[in-house]
């Protein structure tokens, strides 16, 4: 016998919450019941690059949609926990953590502090998490997880983000501490210097000094973009998506000639692509 739907008149997120536990009630979808947090972290992750996606291409339709995904999976995530035999939680205790630590992070909107810029508001921000940090007891290692002389700034290089992003993290909070270029010149620099270095390292006919290289040079790109107020990951993610847009351009203008990519020349493809760059800078 099917679930009834739940009634459309209940509030909104309980009724996702309502149709989220008859999805993994008995009875319901096999492939629901039997995700774990672990299982869901690709999809979560998935979710997210695509609300981005969305938001990048400027369709409503899209990002409501795509945003509804997203927000499936702190109901998901709340609903296995909801039922483990130790450390349950579910989306009240998700919902109650994030409302504490808006209020205690913004003192300056709930308290009596004062942060009148957004730069002064991401360092009152930085400052009352590394209390925070500073008072959390014993760490995973069972060491004390307050600051002391030999805890670093940067205690570890991945911390699960995208690459870009965790360069772009790292430089944040080296910055954080003086330790930048004082304006963009040198950053500039630093980049035509690491290119040098690449093609030294080409010369070299050394594979792994050409990987490190390469490596420094994204580094230091990501550092150019931090720097001029982007987030890299964005700006690739703006690439790439340029770049399969004029190429689908391509295709489009060689078929006119009965052409396509792979019996197209090289020259042929050249010419059509900028072509295409014409037309869309026109």
């Amino acid at each position: 016998m099917p679930h009834e739907i739940p009634s459309p008149d209940l509030p909104l997120l309980d009724r996702l919450r309502r149709i989220m536990h008859l999805l993994r009630a008995p009875g319901g979808c096999p492939w629901d019941a039997e995700q774990t947090h672990e299982s869901l972290v690709k999809h979560l992750i998935e979710e997210a690059y695509e609300v981005a996606a969305a938001i990048r291409g400027g369709n409503r339709e899209e990002i409501i949609d795509e945003l509804g995904d997203l927000l499936l999976q702190p109901v998901f995530h709340g609903e296995i926990a909801s039922g483990a035999a130790e450390g349950a939680f579910d989306l009240d205790d998700i919902a109650a953590a994030i409302c504490e630590k808006l209020i205690r992070r913004h003192p300056h909107v709930f308290g009596e502090t004062t942060a009148d810029t957004p730069e002064a508001v991401l360092r009152q921000w930085d400052s009352i998490k590394a209390r925070e940090k500073d008072s959390s007891g014993p760490d995973e290692s069972g060491s004390s997880a307050k600051r002391a002389a030999g805890e670093y700034l940067i205690k570890k290089a991945n911390d699960g983000l995208p690459a870009l992003m965790a360069a772009g993290k790292i430089q944040r909070k080296a910055a954080a501490v003086g330790f930048d270029w004082p304006d963009l010149p040198p950053v500039i620099e630093k980049v035509r210097e690491e290119l040098e270095e690449v093609e030294e390292a080409l010369d070299s006919g050394c594979g792994d000094k050409v990987a490190e290289e390469i490596g420094d040079l994204l580094f230091a790109v990501v550092n150019l973009a931090r720097r001029t107020g982007h987030e890299a990951e964005l700006l690739l993610h703006a690439a790439n998506g340029k770049f399969v847009e004029r190429l689908q351009a391509v295709e489009e203008d060689l078929r006119k000639s009965g052409r396509d990519l792979r019996s197209a020349t090289l020259e042929e493809m050249d010419a059509a692509w900028e072509n295409v760059k014409r037309q869309r800078s026109s």
